[in-house]
């Protein structure tokens, strides 16, 4: 196995874990952040997303190690735990997630490339959409020809997009000042930003959605040279990912205001290096993001088309999504995946949807497959399945698995009421081809509980399409 072809090493899984992580959210992390929260909140959010998110990258890498007969990360562990319903949702939350990921990306990046050209404008122009459609499907025929050629690709531009944020975090350390970090930090001077207990919960999507990535390595475990890799790349770029979050935020907050960054356009990181050594320093923000936001659309397009894979192999998914071309890529999944980006592209023409708004549905999706995969890592330590010759480690695994639930239980009450409703109005359609793949197989579609369940969802997909209709829910 360590001499496969094709295979890919600990660098190439580390890159995936990092680009997939460092796309958009963290070139609009000042702004975004100092929307939400004062300097005091935006602290207590970074100890809470901190200690829940090491919880979750330990449960990958615990998952990893303890079932590596599992391909496919999320899914393949909410469908061992929970059912083969469980195990669609998670593949199909994750996918959906995943590309409207990438909307947000296509229109975060033609806003950015507007500061240059303004015949993109806010990245939803005629032109803004032509283009990211041709960018799209260049990087679609760029992945069918080979998931380890994409996957190098990957490597060199997550090396380029760590350089700016590099500089930024040096040159924001000798600009920053205490009295301006200082100068407010309750934000009692903004009340419309609410209690702490709310900025804290207000900022919670932003940092959830700035980690989301932190299981792609767990995605292509079945494709890893080495398996026990997956857990080292999982670990080793979470804790990169996470200094360089915090040090772009809280050092912002020590070059600007909470107010000031409030309300900066975004990428806000261009107007801080800006503010601090001038014109030169947007050019070179805008520049980084531009380079990450490439390899953060080649991560997650590789993320998207292996998810459908990896649940079409075992009949989760209906049998045409198992078809790879020459290159050994999931070419029918991909396919399905980009043509889904395209359709929503031309939507953001006719529609308002934000880089924000686009971001905060893509992230609540991605919350029931984490739930799923801490609940089975709880769960095999409260059973003691595969611990039986390692008492002390299920000890260590139980608290873990135990924290990481309950963090992924308070971010689904942190993402509130409209984004649950919206996330079960995408879920529901996925029954189509869940009932394909089951009729394929010759198999009932749902057990007696995965009809309960189902039917909680179609019930929050009925409110959800009513409150668009009477306008008292929004996207």
């Amino acid at each position: 196995m360590s001499e496969s072809p094709g295979k890919l090493k600990l660098g190439a899984l580390v890159a995936l874990v990092v680009g997939s992580m460092i796309g958009g959210g963290i070139f609009s992390l000042p702004q975004n952040m100092a929307a939400s929260a004062g300097v005091g909140a935006v602290l207590i959010g970074w100890a809470i997303t901190a200690v829940g998110m090491l919880t979750l990258a330990f449960v990958f890498q615990t998952l990893a190690n303890r079932k590596p007969d599992l391909d496919g990360g999320v899914y393949a562990y909410a469908k061992a735990g929970f059912g083969d319903y469980m195990g669609f949702s998670s593949a199909w939350g994750y996918w959906i997630s995943a590309w409207l990921g990438n909307v947000g990306y296509f229109v975060l990046l033609f806003s950015t490339l507007g500061y240059f050209f303004p015949v993109f404008g806010e990245g939803n122009t005629p032109a803004a959409v032509i283009g990211a459609s041709i960018l799209l499907w260049a990087v679609h025929f760029l992945v069918l020809r080979g998931i380890k050629e994409a996957a190098f690709i990957n490597l060199v531009t997550t090396v380029a997009k760590v350089v700016p944020l590099a500089l930024f975090a040096l040159i924001c350390l000798f600009a920053f000042k205490l009295d301006v970090f200082t100068a407010d930090i309750w934000a009692l001077g903004t009340p419309e930003l609410g209690s702490v207990m709310n900025q804290v919960r207000n900022m919670m999507l932003v940092t959830v959605w700035v980690f989301i990535g932190i299981e792609g390595a767990s995605i292509f475990s079945s494709r890893a040279e080495k398996r026990s890799d997956v857990g080292k790349a999982t670990v080793i770029g979470f804790v990169t990912v996470l200094l360089f979050l915090v040090l772009v935020n809280v050092l912002s907050l020590g070059v600007m205001t909470q107010p000031e960054l409030a309300k900066l356009q975004n990428p806000s990181m261009a107007a801080v290096l800006e503010h601090v050594v001038g014109h030169w320093g947007a050019v070179l923000i805008s520049v980084g993001l531009i380079i990450s936001l490439l390899g953060a659309l080649l991560s997650w397009v590789l993320l998207c088309a292996e998810i459908m894979f990896a649940a079409a192999k075992d009949h989760t998914m209906p049998e045409f999504l198992r078809r790879e071309n020459q290159n050994h890529v999931p070419a029918n999944a991909l396919w399905l995946t980009n043509a889904m980006v395209q359709i929503f592209l031309v939507i953001t023409l006719f529609s308002n949807s934000t880089y924000l708004s686009l971001i905060y549905l893509a992230t609540s999706m991605i919350l029931v497959p984490y739930l799923w995969s801490a609940a089975y890592a709880f769960l095999l330590a409260w059973r003691s399945e595969t611990y039986e010759q390692a008492l002390a480690e299920r000890q260590k695994d139980l608290i873990i698995g135990g924290i990481a639930l309950v963090y992924a239980i308070w971010l689904l009450y942190a993402g509130g009421v409209k984004y649950l409703l919206l996330s079960a109005l995408l879920y529901a359609p996925g029954a189509i081809l869940f009932a394909k793949a089951k009729r394929e197989v010759g198999q009932p579609i749902f057990t007696n509980v995965e009809k309960l369940i189902f039917a909680a969802v179609v019930a929050g997909a009925l409110v959800a399409a009513y409150g668009l209709y009477d306008g008292f829910l929004t996207l």
